[in-house]
């Protein structure tokens, strides 16, 4: 840490690395990305949040940032028109009072309700955000649910948001 100028701070029993995680301004490949699915192709696009850079004099330099990777998706599907936004997750949908005996499944809510609400800042709350986001700018629901159930969330199962 000392050498490299690092913050670093406990995760458990082991330590990690801690840099600043703004919020995407936008995806650099878009145009190629249009391109691709115009022509039918399957895209795998801002994986992990992304690469983060930053442009000074028309040249991308990259930074040690860590790129949310649902606010990344929120943003790629808004900037693609979307017909929706759906996060896979390890859960089957968002839960109020998660973990807790008062805990509740929400299976349909507005994003109005949903801001309403608390979430894991490490965990459900990004999701949430960025699906609310999503929402808002497209007026076009969000899922959020499990990664093997991804059949049942694309017929409204899992959490699903709306305006």
């Amino acid at each position: 840490a000392q050498q490299h100028h690092w913050q670093i701070k406990a995760d458990g029993k082991y330590f990690r690395r801690v840099v600043a995680s703004p919020k995407p301004q936008r995806i650099v490949e878009l145009a190629i990305i249009k391109n691709l699915l115009a022509s039918h192709h399957v895209v795998i696009a801002a994986g992990g949040g992304g690469i983060a850079c930053i442009e000074q004099a028309a040249k991308l330099h990259g930074v040690a940032v860590v790129i949310d990777k649902d606010l990344s998706a929120s943003l790629l599907a808004t900037e693609l028109d979307a017909d929706r936004l759906i996060i896979l997750t390890d859960i089957d949908g968002v839960y109020q009072h998660w973990q807790s005996p008062q805990q509740e499944k929400i299976a349909h809510i507005n994003t109005t309700a949903l801001a309403k609400l608390s979430f894991a800042a490490g965990s459900m709350q990004p999701k949430v955000v960025a699906a609310c986001e999503f929402v808002q700018k497209t007026k076009r629901p969000a899922s959020i649910g499990k990664l093997n159930q991804l059949p049942q969330i694309l017929q409204q199962q899992g959490t699903v948001i709306t305006v």
